[in-house]
């Protein structure tokens, strides 16, 4: 069972998400004027919308997970620092792509290196599929992300479809963790997630800003 009481179950999320608005709110300028995507053919909008704010999302998840350990609720594990830092590296090649397109090829290498960074730092006890070989296991886990990051970045142009995407899934993360079918330290990684979406949710929603 999780070590989070409830005050700090709830803490946690609204923490992440006033600190994604305000993050958002303080980037706005800056995003509005370097990051504009011009709508084309297979555009979405039909008026310049500034993007980026995803890099809001990635850092209030940092800080509220962070802010979960410093008031002692639980300890986010080397794994979850690992995973932490891998999101806000591809935070920043997203953010990056926005300011100035990477092409595909230069892209999808700096995506595969962190992901296999990511995936070679798990320790080997940790296993997905444990009937398989556990070299073999990786090499699927490392394309399923790459699949996965993709096809988020793919989707993420449409209005609201990154929090219909992603709220699901850290929430039912969260649960998982908070009864026990998951790390305890996944809980504020999830909590924080779920709360930093709800966060960007209000300038992402129809027609997004």
């Amino acid at each position: 069972m999780t070590t989070l009481d409830p005050y700090q179950t709830l803490i946690v999320p609204v923490a992440a998400a006033l600190i994604c608005a305000g993050l958002i709110v303080i980037l706005h300028p800056l995003l509005r004027r370097y990051a504009l995507a011009r709508p084309n053919a297979r555009s979405s909008h039909v008026t310049p919308t500034p993007q980026g704010a995803g890099i809001a999302v990635v850092i209030a998840t940092a800080i509220a997970a962070t802010l979960a350990g410093a008031l002692g609720a639980t300890t986010l594990g080397h794994e979850t620092t690992i995973v932490l830092a891998a999101a806000f590296c591809l935070g920043t090649v997203g953010m990056i792509d926005d300011l100035r397109p990477i092409p595909v090829i230069p892209r999808l290498a700096l995506q595969l290196v962190i992901v296999a960074v990511l995936v070679a730092a798990l320790p080997s006890q940790t296993r997905l599929l444990a009937v398989i070989p556990i070299g073999l296991e990786r090499a699927l886990t490392v394309l399923g992300l790459l699949w996965f990051i993709n096809l988020v970045n793919f989707m993420d142009g449409l209005d609201w479809m990154t929090v219909a995407e992603m709220l699901p899934l850290s929430a039912a993360l969260a649960a998982l963790a908070h009864f026990g079918e998951a790390p305890a330290s996944v809980l504020p990684v999830a909590l924080a997630l779920s709360g930093a979406l709800l966060g960007f949710a209000p300038f992402n929603r129809p027609i997004a800003r």
